[in-house]
């Protein structure tokens, strides 16, 4: 952490919340989700009317609440993702100017000095990428499971013809 700088914190801290979002939505995907589903088709195969506006409402407004409660978060984890590596190129930019006041201050031909900036500038860059392809591949996955689960409940509560 020493060795990217100021915003390798940052981008720990963005990365953190990130993932503390994502293992919230796995948790509501495995344990909560399940059994509000349940809920409501119990619900639904219990009633006599499948067909009246009054059953479709009700209908709709479940599948309404499924998808507020099943996309909740989704918008967020993929706007921390996307900070990722606009902190990356924060860093890269912060190491830069570091690199170039040392080249002001000590004049070009002290390697070891300039050694420390140019990590500076390619540390963030890496880690931002890194965290932002790894979440990019979980938020991708999470949007999926959960357009899936949506269209399943869909199906669970069809009028019956």
């Amino acid at each position: 952490m020493e060795q990217g700088g100021q915003v390798l914190w940052w981008l720990a801290a963005v990365v953190a919340v990130c993932w503390l979002l994502i293992v919230e939505r796995i948790l509501y995907l495995m344990f909560s989700f399940p059994k509000q589903r349940k809920v409501w088709v119990e619900q639904w195969q219990q009633r006599k009317d499948h067909s009246s506006w009054y059953a479709l409402a009700i209908r709709e407004s479940w599948l309404g609440q499924a998808h507020l409660a099943l996309n909740q978060n989704l918008n967020f984890i993929k706007v921390l993702v996307a900070i990722c590596p606009m902190l990356g190129l924060l860093g890269t930019v912060t190491g830069m100017i570091s690199v170039f006041d040392v080249m002001a201050n000590q004049g070009s031909s002290n390697p070891k000095l300039m050694a420390s900036g140019i990590s500076l500038a390619t540390l963030p860059t890496m880690a931002g990428m890194v965290a932002a392809l790894a979440g990019m591949f979980v938020h991708a996955r999470l949007a999926k499971a959960c357009k899936l689960l949506e269209l399943k409940l869909e199906k669970s509560l069809r009028s019956q013809r």
